[in-house]
């Protein structure tokens, strides 16, 4: 009876300090890491989700590389793939892998600010960037964790944050010097792994094409063909040898965003709308969010900046146009300001050195959706997909999860925004 009772008061304790840890806003673990896959995972497809960073819409039809070219004719396309606004990389990456709005997942933009944990989240920062805490929703990779599914990343966003606890069963920390061609190898040491261990969800990075945009600009057709020729030699590599696996393994080709040409004379420095007394802002290039300090009114705050408009416009949240939806994430901030299109708000020294470096043209995201520059791509093929250059109308990017979660046999959650009658079509009827 003694040990019993210890046993009792063990637990008790053990519970006592959880409870504790959970309500200090710290990350409690909910799930526990799939290391081995069921015998119901082993019977699975396998599926490649690739994100092609800043992969434009049309650069397939209108430059024609071999291997991506022969990928699309084999299956099916959309004409384009509608980015959620910001048309930013981590908030569209984010989108693509849950099937929701930002304004539901959390990760408004590459920068936003959190009131809940009183910090400001940024990409290039690795303590928030890897901080599970602000990423809502329940990814593609958690989804296929809780049905005992071994998963498997190469620097897909969100990958290195342990949400709701968890990571993918294998991961790497973002490096940009990785060679694609290491990449590709990793992805086929994962489909050669013992069933038991083979990851059947993998989710892939490649920058190149974004780089290369952001750098010349999307008008750079030299640059640009050589770079989208560079990525074909490794997604040829990449698709052949998984053809070789003799695995069903069916490959999704995503982009977060295109990308325009921006003047660099159309650059508006953000130090012409600062007030430190008024406000605090976040930029995100395309929007910036204007948060109100602590007493002031939003209507001073409008008050001070309307006058101050020159190829952008003043608007508060709630009435700002490019979203999809209503925002109410108070992460927001109160007030938001809208680039013109073809205008771009940077730190006053980058615009100088643009100009010392007579740099005349660079290329930009973030726009709305109404812009098809902003548009990324869809293609798909494998033994779950219509075949031969199957095509359907553009789509917004929130409908992949769902597309995901049906091929692997996955239930979808309820609570997403992604539907997935909207592209359920590509999929070979039973």
């Amino acid at each position: 009876m003694k040990k019993r009772i210890t046993g009792i008061g063990l637990i008790f304790l053990v519970g006592m300090v959880f409870f504790i840890s959970c309500n200090k806003k710290m990350v409690c673990s909910t799930l526990s890491l799939t290391t081995l896959n069921s015998e119901s995972a082993q019977k699975k497809p396998y599926l490649l989700l690739i994100s092609l960073d800043g992969f434009r819409w049309d650069y397939v039809e209108k430059y024609r590389p071999p291997n991506l070219s022969a990928f699309v004719d084999k299956g099916v396309k959309a004409e384009s793939l509608l980015p959620t606004f910001p048309s930013k990389t981590f908030p569209n990456h984010y989108s693509i892998a849950t099937g929701m709005y930002p304004d539901k997942h959390g990760i408004l933009g590459n920068v936003f600010s959190s009131y809940e944990y009183g910090v400001n989240f940024s990409y290039k920062d690795k303590t928030t960037a890897t901080d599970g805490r602000f990423y809502k929703g329940s990814p593609i990779w958690l989804e296929a964790n809780k049905a005992n599914m071994v998963t498997a990343s190469y620097f897909f966003v969100g990958t290195e944050a342990a949400i709701q606890g968890v990571y993918p069963t294998y991961y790497h920390t973002f490096d940009p010097s990785i060679k694609n061609e290491d990449r590709v190898d990793q992805a086929i040491n994962w489909l050669e792994m013992p069933e038991e261990k083979k990851p059947h969800l993998i989710l892939m990075y490649f920058g190149d094409m974004d780089k290369t945009g952001h750098d010349y600009g999307p008008g750079n057709e030299e640059k640009i063909k050589e770079a989208l020729f560079e990525l074909d030699k490794s997604l040829g590599d990449l698709f052949k040898r998984v053809e070789a696996t003799g695995l069903p393994v069916n490959i999704l080709l995503v982009s977060d965003h295109g990308m325009s040409d921006l003047s660099t004379s159309k650059i508006i420095p953000t130090e012409t709308i600062i007030n430190d007394s008024l406000y605090s802002y976040l930029d995100n290039g395309t929007i910036v969010n204007i948060h109100p300090n602590e007493g002031v009114d939003i209507e001073e705050v409008i008050a001070y900046l309307k006058p101050k408009e020159a190829h952008f416009k003043v608007y508060k949240t709630e009435n700002t146009p490019g979203f999809e939806y209503k925002p109410k994430n108070e992460n927001w901030g109160s007030v938001q300001l809208v680039a013109d299109y073809g205008y771009y708000f940077l730190p006053k020294a980058r615009k100088e050195s643009f100009i010392k470096r007579e740099v005349k043209c660079i290329g930009v995201h973030g726009y709305d959706a109404s812009n098809k520059e902003m548009h990324g791509i869809f293609y798909a093929n494998g033994p779950a997909f219509k075949k031969n250059g199957y095509s359907i109308p553009s789509l917004e990017n929130i409908h992949i999860y769902p597309l995901m979660c049906e091929i692997l046999g996955l239930p979808i959650p309820k609570h997403i925004d992604g539907k997935l009658n909207k592209i359920k079509d590509v999929l070979i009827s039973d």
